[in-house]
């Protein structure tokens, strides 16, 4: 599983093998029998290889490729990527279970589907993660004062 786990954090990091090779300290042999299963990088290069990719040493065992239901956290910072989601013939979408356990999606739940065509994306959010977002940023925003409009009685002057 290591194999592929490296494969997998090479590539989504836009990395080749000369480039993994000479940031470690190893040869691009190395990388690649590590990466084909020949052989497995001992405690040392598994440390820097964790530290390379910004995950924690044990992601490099535990999670499966993309295409197998891989959550591997992007930077330590609460970010994953939870691998390959396909598209039914209706639109429809399975969210991995592990990404629904993480964000705490049940069935039922309103999710509200962003999209930025300049960046060619897409986010999925809680509907009401969104509201409340929305409520913060309304309350920092500066409201003009009120214009008090006094109405004349008919007949006045």
């Amino acid at each position: 599983m290591i194999d592929k786990n490296l494969l997998w954090l090479r590539k989504s990091n836009g990395y080749s093998q000369e480039e993994v090779a000479e940031k470690i300290g190893v040869s691009r042999q190395a990388v690649a029998k590590w990466e084909n299963g020949e052989s497995v990088p001992d405690i040392y290069n598994c440390m820097a290889l964790a530290k390379l990719y910004h995950v924690q040493l044990d992601d490099l065992l535990k999670h499966e490729d993309e295409m197998n239901g891989a959550q591997i956290p992007l930077n330590g910072g609460g970010k994953h990527v939870f691998g390959v989601l396909r598209v039914g013939e209706r639109g429809q979408i399975v969210i991995p279970k592990r990404a629904r356990e993480i964000f705490h999606i049940e069935p039922g739940d309103n999710l509200l589907l962003l999209g930025d065509e300049a960046q060619n994306g897409m986010a999925i959010v809680k509907t009401e993660v969104f509201a409340e977002q929305e409520e913060k940023i309304l309350r920092t925003i500066p409201h003009p004062k009120k214009r008090v409009v006094r109405q004349e009685k008919e007949g006045e002057t």
